[in-house]
């Protein structure tokens, strides 16, 4: 098979336990755009906390961002296929969070918003700490979400976590029911909030049919419940061994972990090594 397209998630995929992306990887996704191949991150981050991966190696296409709710295009600055939520929407979904009282992140316009810390949004700010101020996202303290949603020009998405599951289960039910949005779990205790109808794979299949690439010539790696959608599109669906079972059951392949070579070694035995 003639592959033009790799498309990576990145958390818990391309990057690994320490949100970098490994040496291997960097060569190979060189090695592969020098044989004509085009890589694309499809991520469910902000641009802004995707911009210092797509800067590292050196990409010229855009990135579809926030689990599939809009393209960005790094040399312009501009969101495109864009599908945001709704002010409406939006104060709709903050009086069910403020309900639960799971932890909120709201990603609006080029700043990722927070009312309060927890595990994951500590370990996403000791991140940004190492990244030159040029590639360093910009995490918000505000006061107040609603006061944030009236004010924004652009709501992308929310991200909910717990410490556990069942409160989350809860308000993505509650979600689904009453208001219609897509509910994308991102990770164990983690889900995220998009516009109804958002997902990865959506926009990717946007993407490629303007762009004149079969979905049969994509190569897509990803692990959590938000990258189904895409793999299964992709004509070689690769889940990461780290991956869910969800995902590892819609898999083409299952490869190694993101701790170790695995998307060196699958990309020089699918592309480089013919």
């Amino acid at each position: 098979m003639s592959y033009r397209l790799l498309a990576l998630d990145l958390d818990g995929t391309l990057l690994d336990s320490r949100l970098a992306i490994r040496p291997d990887a960097i060569e190979a996704i060189a090695a592969v755009r020098r044989r004509g191949l085009g890589v694309l991150l499809v991520t469910g981050r902000h641009h802004i906390a995707t911009a210092p991966y797509h800067a590292q190696l050196n990409l010229d296409l855009p990135a579809i961002c926030c689990n599939g709710t809009y393209l960005y295009d790094f040399r312009t600055g501009r969101a495109e296929m864009a599908n945001p939520l709704t002010r409406t929407q939006a104060l709709l979904l903050l009086r069910k969070i403020r309900q639960s009282g799971v932890h909120a992140l709201m990603n609006v316009d080029d700043e990722i918003a927070y009312e309060r810390s927890e595990a994951h949004l500590a370990r996403l700010l000791a991140w940004a700490e190492t990244l030159p101020p040029a590639l360093r996202p910009d995490f918000e303290w505000v006061a107040s979400f609603e006061n944030t949603a009236i004010q924004a020009s652009t709501i992308w998405k929310f991200v909910l976590s717990a410490e556990d599951r069942e409160p989350l289960r809860r308000i993505v039910d509650e979600i689904d029911r009453e208001i219609g949005l897509s509910c994308a779990w991102s990770g164990e205790n983690r889900v995220d909030i998009a516009q109804s109808g958002n997902s990865k794979g959506a926009l990717l299949e946007r993407w490629l049919a303007l762009r004149g690439i079969a979905p049969s010539e994509v190569i897509a790696f990803g692990d959590n419940e938000n990258d189904i959608g895409m793999l299964r599109l992709a004509g070689m669906g690769i889940a990461m061994g780290n991956a869910t079972p969800g995902v590892v059951s819609v898999a083409d392949r299952v490869t190694g972990t993101h701790d170790s070579s695995a998307i060196a070694d699958v990309l020089t035995s699918l592309v480089l090594a013919n």
